[in-house]
């Protein structure tokens, strides 16, 4: 099950690997391609024109935007406090947590590597450095690199510099 036909494609939709993904429940927008090795999982939201490449992990409750890259091995999480059981020891199941959403906004770049924590935006244009770790809101246009993710310039600006000082 790959491709599950609980998840809606939109027109021209290029999955370059159909056996090489796991997608579910999702929603992907016309013009999207999405590389081999990725996971799409329920309730997710893909835009647009997006490219998503090899190996990212896209759960439940992220929305993605129009126009946006995310890079090789990008990771998105939902869960603020994961457990894997209940204070009486007994499994969790989907009824004894949450899903906190993220959002990342049109046109942003998000690169390789890349862990974003629940309950984020990643802002219109911005630009997220590779194996940087998005523990907050980063602003329409900032780019930020590092562990945690600090912003380091402006997509704006001609000559942005991704080096962290």
């Amino acid at each position: 099950m790959p491709i599950s036909d609980t998840s809606k494609l939109g027109a021209n939709v290029k999955i370059h690997h159909p056996n090489q993904v796991n997608l579910y429940g999702c929603t992907i927008g016309d013009d999207s391609r999405v590389g081999s090795f990725v996971e799409i999982q329920k309730n997710s939201i893909i835009g647009a024109r997006c490219k998503i490449s090899s190996h990212t992990f896209i759960c439940e409750g992220v929305t993605i935007e129009d126009e946006v890259f995310v890079g090789h091995g990008v990771m998105f999480t939902n869960d603020r406090w994961p457990r894997a059981t209940n204070p009486d020891g007994s499994p969790m199941s989907e009824e004894d947590w949450k899903v906190v959403s993220t959002r990342v906004r049109r046109r942003a770049s998000i690169g390789s590597n890349v862990t974003v924590v629940p309950g984020v935006t990643i802002g219109e244009h911005a630009l997220v450095g590779a194996g940087a770790v998005v523990t907050k809101d980063v602003p329409d246009f900032a780019i930020v690199a590092g562990v945690p993710a600090r912003i380091i310039g402006d997509t704006r600006s001609k000559t942005a510099s991704f080096n962290a000082t």
